[in-house]
C-alpha cells in the first residue's frame, strides 16, 4: 500500500445524459484534490440509447484522465461494472454508480481507511431517499441474504466502495456470469471495513433498475452465496413425509374406531399443498441448473465495441483482455 496511490474510478453508465455533466464535474473535482496520480475515470457505456455516449466522448477529448468503454449492447449493471474493473489501471479502484446517489466527495474518506491498511473499504448506505416500501425491501433482502449466505456478508452495503489492486486482480480471475460484485468483494477476504455514508437522492432522471431487475439481482446474490434453498427442499420434504405418516395413522384410527364418513376436502388440500411445494422447489433447482448451464456455455461476459481516450487508441490491448472474459 502506498501513501498516495493512483486512483481509478469505475463507473457504469446507461442512459444518464442528464446526470453525466454533473457527475464528471464532481468526480473530476475530487480527483483534482487528491495527491499522487495520474488518476483516471473509466466510464462504461452500457448500450445507452440517448446522448450519453456523445457527452462522454466529448468530455474524454478534453480530459486525458477519462476513459470511455463502449459495450456493443446493454449487458446489465453488474456486467458493466465487471467491464470497468477489467479496464482500470490504478493502485486502488473505487466502484460507484452513475446516478450520483453515491457521493464522490466520500472518496477521500475511503482513501484514509485504505492508508490504514484496509484492502476493501465498502460503504454502508444510510438514510436512503427511496420510497418506504423499497427501503423496506432492501432492509429485508440484506438481512435475508446475510442469514442464508455461507460467508458473512455486510448489511446495507452496495457496490460503492474502494478495493486495492490485489482485490481487483482476484475478482478479475472469477469467471462466473451471474455476478454479485458486493458478495465477490467480501468473498475475496483481506482486511475490510465498512463506513456509513448517507445515500443521496438521484441527481436527475429515473432509476434504470426495474422491480424485475432488482429481483434478478437479489436471486443472483442468494443463489451465488447459498445452497440453503436446496437444503430447505430436503427439510420440507422430510416434514411432509412425517405429516403424511401422522395423517395416515389418524385416518386408520377414524376408520376402525370412529366409523366416521370420510370426504375429499383433506385429500384435495394435501394434493394441492404438496404439488405447490414440488413446483416451488423444482423452480429453485431450475435456478441452480440454469446457472450451471450459463457457466458451461463459457461465453464472454460482454463485448467491447470501442475504447475512447486520449491515452488509449481504439485498438487498445485492453480490449483483448476484456474479450477473453
Amino acid at each position: 500500500m502506498t501513501a498516495n496511490p493512483r486512483v481509478s474510478l469505475a463507473i457504469p453508465i446507461y442512459n444518464e445524459e442528464a446526470v453525466v455533466p454533473e457527475l464528471v464535474r464532481r468526480t473530476s473535482a475530487v480527483l483534482d484534490s487528491l495527491p499522487g496520480g495520474p488518476h483516471e475515470i473509466v466510464f462504461v457505456n452500457d448500450g445507452s440509447s440517448d446522448g450519453t455516449l456523445a457527452i462522454l466522448e466529448e468530455t474524454a477529448a478534453r480530459d486525458p484522465r477519462i476513459v470511455v468503454v463502449e459495450l456493443s449492447r446493454n449487458f446489465g449493471h453488474q456486467t458493466a461494472l465487471a467491464a470497468a474493473i477489467d479496464q482500470v489501471s490504478g493502485d486502488v479502484v473505487v466502484l460507484m454508480d452513475g446516478d450520483l446517489q453515491d457521493p464522490p466527495e466520500a472518496i477521500p474518506t475511503l482513501l484514509d481507511h485504505y492508508r490504514q491498511g484496509y484492502d476493501v473499504v465498502y460503504v454502508r448506505r444510510m438514510n436512503r431517499k427511496e420510497h418506504w416500501w423499497l427501503r423496506m425491501c432492501y432492509y429485508m433482502f440484506y438481512r435475508l441474504l446475510a442469514t442464508l449466505s455461507s460467508i458473512e456478508l455486510p448489511l446495507d452495503a452496495g457496490d460503492f466502495g474502494l478495493m486495492s489492486r490485489r482485490v481487483v486482480d482476484e475478482i478479475r480471475r472469477m469467471p462466473e456470469h451471474h455476478r454479485y460484485l458486493r458478495g465477490l468483494r467480501t468473498w475475496v477476504g483481506f482486511r475490510q471495513i465498512g463506513i456509513p455514508v448517507e445515500r443521496a437522492a438521484r441527481h436527475a432522471g429515473s432509476t434504470k433498475y426495474s422491480p424485475l431487475k432488482l429481483l434478478k439481482l437479489a436471486f443472483d446474490g442468494i443463489f451465488a452465496f447459498s445452497i440453503i434453498p436446496l437444503r430447505a427442499a430436503a427439510i420440507l420434504g422430510s416434514l411432509a413425509i412425517a405429516c403424511s405418516f401422522v395423517y395416515a395413522l389418524y385416518s386408520l384410527y377414524v376408520k376402525f374406531w370412529l366409523h366416521s364418513p370420510q370426504g375429499f376436502t383433506a385429500l384435495l388440500l394435501a394434493i394441492i399443498f404438496l404439488s405447490g411445494v414440488n413446483l416451488f422447489f423444482l423452480g429453485i433447482i431450475g435456478e441452480y441448473v440454469g446457472r450451471v448451464y450459463e457457466e458451461a456455455k463459457a461465453r464472454p461476459h460482454y463485448v467491447v465495441r470501442r475504447v475512447f481516450s486520449q491515452r488509449v487508441s481504439s485498438a487498445s490491448p485492453r480490449i483483448a483482455v476484456a474479450a477473453r472474459r
